[in-house]
């Protein structure tokens, strides 16, 4: 997937995101950058550097950004320096990873004492996608979404916050962000806050953002 044949895919800001961002980060890196619009929400001042593994979309990025490496977070991690960045930013890429694991074990060697690590996971048991699998008995994947084609690894919010703990870090924040979309009719909302009230109000979300601190 390259940023010309689904541009909107790369070029996000992703606003819902900035709650979750700690206070003056002075040196940044992001991970999965695309074409580094997430970087406006930061001051112009900081250091902000991305790794990208598309190289056109890796293009755009450095327009923006201090310093773009091209390719996966494994093929590039050597070139970044240790115990460095303040902030690490991942939206919605370790789910692309094949060894998410080994990602959060190395990513730590690369942040600050104290450091935060601040991104999105894509939620499995959101709503849509339990009623796909439950009622139509399907796994259906799709060019986005919570089964985009490209996705490794699926992750709950109870999982995923295990995940962070096993691997050191203290959680600050945690939240359902971009809900479903009750429906169009009365009844139709109706059945889709039923069925998450019983199902767990977590699975109004399509993903999960978070906040975690390198402990202890």
């Amino acid at each position: 997937m390259t940023s010309e044949i689904n541009a909107p895919y790369y070029a996000k800001e992703r606003p819902e995101m900035v709650p979750f961002l700690p206070a003056a980060p002075t040196r940044v890196l992001e991970v999965g950058c695309s074409e580094g619009r997430f970087r406006a929400n930061l001051p112009k001042s900081i250091e902000y550097r991305g790794v990208e593994l598309s190289p056109a979309v890796a293009r755009v990025a450095a327009t923006v950004l201090d310093a773009v490496l091209i390719g996966t977070y494994g093929e590039v991690a050597a070139e970044l320096p240790a115990h460095y960045f303040d902030l690490v930013i991942c939206n919605d890429v370790i789910e692309h990873m094949p060894d998410h694991d080994a990602f959060l074990e190395d990513i730590k060697q690369k942040m600050a004492p104290g450091a935060h690590l601040v991104g999105s996971v894509p939620n499995v048991r959101y709503l849509p996608h339990l009623k796909q699998l439950l009622v139509r008995k399907e796994w259906r994947y799709a060019d986005w979404g919570v089964l985009d084609r490209t996705h490794l690894r699926f992750f709950t919010r109870q999982s995923w916050e295990r995940t962070l703990r096993e691997h050191g870090f203290v959680i600050e924040a945690i939240a359902g962000i971009n809900g479903v979309d009750l429906g169009p009719t009365w009844s139709r909302r109706v059945a889709n806050r039923a069925a998450i009230a019983v199902l767990g109000v977590d699975t109004r979300f399509q993903q999960h953002g978070f906040r975690a601190r390198v402990g202890p």
